[in-house]
């Protein structure tokens, strides 16, 4: 009888491994330059004064950290970073609260399901552009649908995006909106990973609804709880669709998110040395609550 090589096994193997590397390796190149090329010439250019104005006419000059001291200073950026911690958090708060609600809701219908999923997720996959749209229509002043239901109650109506008062909340309400739906998808599918028969052993045992929730339920999907949270963090943080379109960061700064006070920086008026100082503090207030995040998710 034959014997079998080993060896031609281990060798279609690495040659498989090998094969693998050199499929992905073209991908990982582009995605490197499309990442790292952009992140090291925003930091250098943080140090510089770089405005596309003057570059013409003369070199940017190095400026060490005269920009980032600059930023500092400035109350308007310190207030942009001040709404958008603000907002992440409530809006991080809110979506995960009402997202988890949502999908413990459907996880737990008799019938429907795939229709009560269809219809939860519309609000996310509608464009930014659409919703904010949409959001203006029901809260204008003038032909709303929402001031005339608070007129037709004899209620104080509001100029939504122009009062210092509701600006701010408006559009947290509008981002809570669109986006608890993800969080509802990414907990909808961890809670179906939940075994069941846990659920039955603790029913044996005499366990309740909220005994079951935070002894079976919250363990369970902890990590996806982290990941969920991280992703929703980072994203609320970028916040600059709904601001730019609805208020621009009016009235009196109230809404002014840090991307938007970059825009209005470094693509409005050209001072790219000086919005990439605050683009690279964005990025480091981003890593430190993205580390929190990733420590208590391994531990």
């Amino acid at each position: 009888m034959k014997k079998k090589n080993p060896g031609r096994f281990v060798s279609g193997s690495l040659q498989a491994k090998r094969f693998g590397y050199e499929m992905i390796t073209p991908t990982l190149i582009v995605m490197a330059i499309m990442t790292a090329y952009p992140l090291i010439f925003t930091f250098y250019y943080s140090f510089t004064d770089y405005d596309l104005l003057q570059v013409l006419k003369e070199p940017a000059k190095f400026v060490g950290f005269g920009n980032y001291v600059k930023l500092l200073s400035t109350y308007y950026f310190r207030n942009a970073i001040w709404n958008t911690v603000r907002f992440s958090l409530l809006a991080v708060v809110f979506e995960m609260l009402i997202g988890f609600i949502m999908a413990e809701f459907v996880h737990r219908l008799q019938r429907g399901q795939k229709v009560m999923r269809t219809l939860l997720l519309i609000p996310y996959l509608l464009p930014t552009v659409t919703v904010a749209l949409i959001w203006r229509m029901m809260l204008s002043p003038n032909y709303g649908i929402v001031n005339q239901v608070l007129e037709a109650l004899h209620l104080p109506v509001y100029n939504w995006f122009y009062d210092i008062k509701t600006a701010f909340r408006a559009i947290l309400v509008i981002d809570i909106w669109q986006s608890s739906p993800f969080v509802f998808l990414l907990m909808y599918a961890a809670l179906q990973a939940v075994p069941e028969d846990q659920y039955e052993a603790a029913k044996l045992d005499g366990a309740n609804y909220f005994q079951s929730l935070f002894y079976i339920t919250i363990p369970n999907i902890k990590n996806s709880l982290a990941l969920c949270a991280l992703l929703r963090t980072i994203d609320s943080f970028r916040l600059f669709d709904k601001v730019n379109l609805l208020t621009g960061g009016g009235p009196a700064n109230s809404t002014a998110t840090i991307t938007q006070y970059l825009y209005n920086t470094g693509i409005k008026v050209y001072h790219f040395g000086y919005a990439s100082a605050g683009a690279i503090v964005m990025t480091l207030i981003v890593l430190m609550l993205a580390s929190v995040y990733i420590k208590r998710a391994m531990n």
